[in-house]
């Protein structure tokens, strides 16, 4: 079995005591009760989508990323099927609301095969309000084709933010607001040094941020950069740094992710002066 780094559920067992709240809020059936705690019982099972989180009464539960063997939405399906249609339909709009078109179309190709039939929508949602389930740090919206209001006679700017989450660990890189969309991947001092980086910078795109000095597991950023290029069909992306060295390091995980990539797409660097004024703008 090949391995790959993943998020994944993560189960502190000095936390968990063992009431299974959340078994029933996995469809996939990756989590059991056994010798009193709540066990991840199979990596093939667990999507690292964390939709048993928020039903944890003492906060046991976490998603880490770590190699785990990877997600196999057909071994899942087969797991899933024998406890019935409303599990079935609730796996299958789980995936669908954190946007796993790939899963969903494993699954639905499945369920097909074994002649089952479910009451299930495929039509694609778009959250204006957050869910109630899972992680909601982590739960995706989509608001791209919400109308922006106008800025008003006292110089209130509106917000052109058109997703969530943002942050470049937890973004789905294969989410409808990244597909065939232009991306702004940006250092996150960069939006407190812009002053008007909504109106001209974020306007119009999708977003990632990211710190290359003090995030961890860097290694899934690159992978997540290559998703977004050869899955997700990105248009062009813009790189936005700092002037401190140490900022650079975004850019270079840009361009080690490219030499992975199948597509070329245009890149652009733009750097950001501590006090918000643009020193270099460029395309790489």
């Amino acid at each position: 079995m090949v391995m790959t780094k993943r998020n994944i559920i993560k189960i502190d067992e000095d936390k968990c005591i063992g009431c299974g709240l959340c078994i029933p809020n996995c469809p996939e059936g990756a989590l059991q009760i056994i010798d009193g705690k709540v066990r991840l019982v199979s990596d093939l099972f667990c999507d690292g989508l964390g939709a048993c989180i928020g039903h944890c009464p003492e906060g046991a539960i976490s998603i880490e990323e770590r190699t785990a063997e990877p997600y196999d939405e057909r071994q899942v399906m087969n797991n899933i099927i024998k406890a019935g249609k409303k599990t079935i339909l609730a796996h299958l709009n789980h995936l669908k609301e954190h946007g796993e078109h790939g899963y969903l179309k494993e699954a639905l190709v499945f369920l097909k095969e074994k002649h089952i039939d479910v009451p299930f929508n495929e039509q694609p949602i778009h959250h204006t309000h957050p869910v109630t389930c899972g992680c909601p740090s982590a739960k995706m919206q989509d608001f791209t084709n919400e109308k922006k209001e106008e800025g008003d006679d006292q110089g209130t700017r509106p917000s052109h933010l058109r997703q969530w989450p943002v942050q470049l660990h937890l973004v789905p890189p294969i989410a409808p607001y990244y597909q065939q969309k232009d991306v702004l991947l940006t250092a996150d001092c960069v939006g407190y040094a812009l002053g008007d980086f909504h109106k001209q910078y974020l306007k119009g795109k999708s977003i990632a941020i990211a710190c290359p000095k003090l995030d961890k597991n860097q290694d899934i950023y690159q992978e997540k950069i290559t998703t977004l290029i050869n899955d997700a069909k990105i248009k062009t992306l813009t790189v936005m740094t700092m002037e401190v060295p140490c900022c650079q390091g975004l850019l270079l995980l840009v361009k080690q992710a490219t030499t992975h990539t199948k597509r070329k797409i245009p890149i652009k660097s733009i750097v950001v002066g501590i006090k918000g004024n643009i020193l270099k703008e460029e395309w790489v």
